[in-house]
């Protein structure tokens, strides 16, 4: 369970657009907007050293405690961050407000636990597919990641989000038979083990010199 205080100063946003958008840039912040629960859109900007320190210590996947004028002024999970594709700048962030106990849907750290029997022993290559996978629980016990031990696969075995064990009150939302996690032959492995099929199937069937023709 995420045991996480994160907090974040905000500030209202009397302008919007583009132009103000800018502006606020410019000054080392970040616009935003926060929705939720029924009410209004709120236009709002932060510091964005702030927000990166927020999102250092886990608020990707962690309820954040809004602060405006040194008051509390709502909880809320991040939505969506949105970069310049060129600089990775973030432009603009999304935020949901949230309240206690409350159910959500929210994307968990997937991190793979142990070492593989295919790499260990066989010297296998283990990708792991999918880095995050999608619940629903209530926000104020959401994980900061989860676990799947990967010990015992072998090579050409895998895991599939069905496998991974989430907390008590969590529903898995990503598709049961999804890959998360695979292990293959390493490609030198892949190239002496084709090398050899074909070896073995020229040996099956060798021509005989001198043989006559079947009538």
């Amino acid at each position: 369970m995420s045991s996480k205080n994160l907090t974040l100063p905000i500030e209202r946003r009397e302008t919007t657009g583009t132009t103000g958008a800018q502006a606020l840039r410019r000054e080392g912040k970040v616009p935003g907007v926060l929705y939720g629960h029924g009410t209004e859109p709120l236009h709002l900007a932060f510091e964005l050293r702030a927000f990166d320190d927020v999102m250092h210590h886990g608020g990707r996947s962690n309820v954040i405690t809004l602060m405006m004028n040194g008051k509390k002024a709502d909880t809320a999970l991040i939505r969506e961050i949105t970069r310049n594709p060129v600089s990775r700048q973030i432009q603009h962030v999304d935020l949901q407000r949230v309240s206690e106990h409350e159910a959500v849907h929210a994307k968990i750290r997937l991190v793979t636990t142990g070492v593989a029997r295919g790499v260990k022993e066989f010297g296998g290559v283990m990708d792991v597919l999918v880095h995050e996978i999608d619940v629903e629980g209530p926000v104020d016990e959401l994980p900061d990641h989860v676990e799947i031990d990967v010990t015992e696969l072998g090579i050409h075995q895998h895991c599939s989000a069905s496998d991974v064990k989430l907390p008590k009150g969590f529903k898995l939302l990503t598709a049961p038979d999804t890959i998360v996690v695979s292990v293959e032959a390493s490609k030198t492995a892949q190239h002496l083990e084709e090398a050899a099929s074909g070896a073995g199937a020229e040996q099956t069937a060798p021509e005989v010199i001198g043989a006559k023709p079947e009538a």
